[in-house]
């Protein structure tokens, strides 16, 4: 085969560092477009994005020849220093050390924007711990519970 031809689709969700509710509805309004471009500039595809004011949803392509943890590493460093830069006032903001990535299926894409869509709606019944305890289960990843969250 002279191509290659892919479609990799993940799910990542991080937090900020602690669960600290960093993230007003002002600030995701600009971080979410500028994590987007960070995408774009390292060759991804942000499709969706959201979250509420501890964590992020991402919902994207990613690249066969690229890093997942490249990808996150970048991501994160490059909108810290954004919102560092941008708004002074939020000079502890810091992202968790982690994240946690799901593969997607084409076929099931509408369900995760859905998903990520909801979250405002959703964390008014369950906490983010319990949300991200339950996706590691519903995916089958192995974890210690005391090495998931800081």
């Amino acid at each position: 085969m002279p191509g290659t031809y892919s479609q990799v689709l993940l799910h990542v969700v991080f937090s900020t560092k602690h669960r600290e509710p960093w993230i007003s509805p002002e600030l995701a309004e600009r971080l979410y477009p500028y994590m987007g471009g960070i995408i774009r500039a390292e060759k991804g595809v942000l499709y969706d994005i959201g979250g509420i004011e501890d964590h992020v949803h991402l919902y994207l392509r990613w690249r066969t020849d690229g890093r997942i943890s490249d990808l996150m590493r970048t991501v994160k460093a490059r909108s810290s220093k954004w919102v560092h830069d941008e708004y002074p006032a939020l000079k502890s903001f810091a992202w968790q050390e982690g994240y946690s990535v799901f593969s997607v299926s084409k076929s099931q894409e509408a369900a995760v924007k859905k998903y990520i869509a909801g979250q405002r709606a959703h964390h008014a019944k369950e906490d983010f711990k319990t949300e991200l305890l339950r996706m590691l289960r519903l995916h089958e990843i192995e974890f210690d519970e005391q090495y998931v969250f800081d």
